[in-house]
C-alpha cells in the first residue's frame, strides 16, 4: 500500500488526512495518509527509511524551513520562497526533493479575485506561510507589505495601519492563526473602519468559513474570501507532483 503524509507539530486539526482519504476511497485507490507528529526534523530521514511505501509528504508548521537542510534538492520556486510544503520521495538511492504549493494555491484562489485598483497588499503575519503569499502577490503584480506585531526593517506595525495606508493596500491578506477554531472571537487588530467596497480580505484560515476578520471586512464592503480553497489547490498540485 502507497502512503503519503503530512509531519508538523502539532496536527491537532489535519486538513490534508481528511481530504487525502476521501480522495483514495473515491478514486478506489490502495493507499493511505498518515499523520506524523513530530516536534523536531532531526529524525525524519530515519522515518522516512522506516517507511519504504511512503511516496511523498507534506509539511506544516513549524518545520517548513526546518526541513530545507536536509533535502536532496529544492526546486527554484521554493528556495526564492525560502519554506517548502511539499517533498517527493524518490528511492534506490533515497532522494528528496522540496516544493512549494502553497504559492501555487494562493495565486489561483486569489487571482480571480483581483481588479484593477489592486496594487498593494497588506500581508499580516511573518511565518512560514506568509513567504508563499508574499512571492505570490508579487507574480501577481502586487506590492506586498508585511504587518508584525514586531516589526523589522522594510516592515509596519499594526499600531502604523492609519487611513492613508489602508486606503494604499487594497489588498489585505491574514497569514495569522487568529480567528481559527475554537477561538473564533479573536482578529487582527487592523483598523477596520477604513475597509471599503474597494477593498479585498483574503484569509488563509478556513475554520471557521468566515472568521471575525472576514466578517468584520465584509460588513464594510470588502470581498472576502477564505483559504479553503487554497488548500484544495495545494493539495492537489502536491498530489501532481508525488505522481508525476
Amino acid at each position: 500500500m502507497t502512503e503519503y503524509a503530512l509531519i508538523g507539530y502539532p496536527l491537532v486539526h489535519s486538513f490534508s488526512k481528511q481530504y487525502f482519504t476521501d480522495k483514495f476511497e473515491k478514486d478506489g485507490l490502495d493507499a493511505r495518509y498518515l499523520n506524523m507528529e513530530m516536534e523536531s526534523v532531526a529524525r525524519l530521514v530515519d522515518t522516512i527509511k522506516a517507511h519504504p511505501q511512503l511516496k511523498g509528504l507534506n509539511v506544516t508548521i513549524p518545520h517548513k524551513q526546518a526541513v530545507m537542510p536536509l533535502l536532496t534538492s529544492i526546486r527554484d520556486e521554493a528556495l526564492a520562497i525560502g519554506a517548502v510544503n511539499c517533498i517527493k520521495i524518490g528511492r534506490n538511492p533515497l532522494s528528496l526533493t522540496g516544493y512549494n504549493t502553497d504559492v501555487i494555491g494562493f495565486e489561483r484562489s486569489i487571482a480571480p479575485l483581483l481588479k484593477p485598483w489592486h496594487k498593494q497588499a497588506l500581508v499580516l503575519g511573518t511565518g512560514g506561510a506568509s513567504k508563499a503569499v508574499v512571492y505570490g502577490l508579487k507574480k501577481l503584480g502586487i506590492e506586498p507589505t508585511l504587518v508584525s506585531r514586531t516589526p523589522a526593517q522594510g516592515m509596519l506595525g499594526y499600531d502604523a495601519l492609519n487611513k492613508d495606508i489602508m486606503a494604499e493596500h487594497t489588498v489585505i491578506v491574514n497569514c495569522t492563526p487568529l480567528g481559527t477554531y475554537p477561538n473564533v472571537d479573536t482578529c487582527p487588530d487592523i483598523p477596520y473602519k477604513y475597509i471599503s467596497s474597494r477593498h479585498l480580505l483574503y484569509d488563509l484560515v478556513y475554520n471557521p468559513a468566515q472568521t471575525l476578520f472576514l466578517q468584520k471586512g465584509e460588513a464594510r464592503g470588502a470581498t472576502v474570501k477564505n483559504g479553503l480553497e487554497m488548500l484544495h489547490l495545494q493539495a492537489e498540485a502536491g498530489w501532481q507532483i508525488w505522481n508525476s
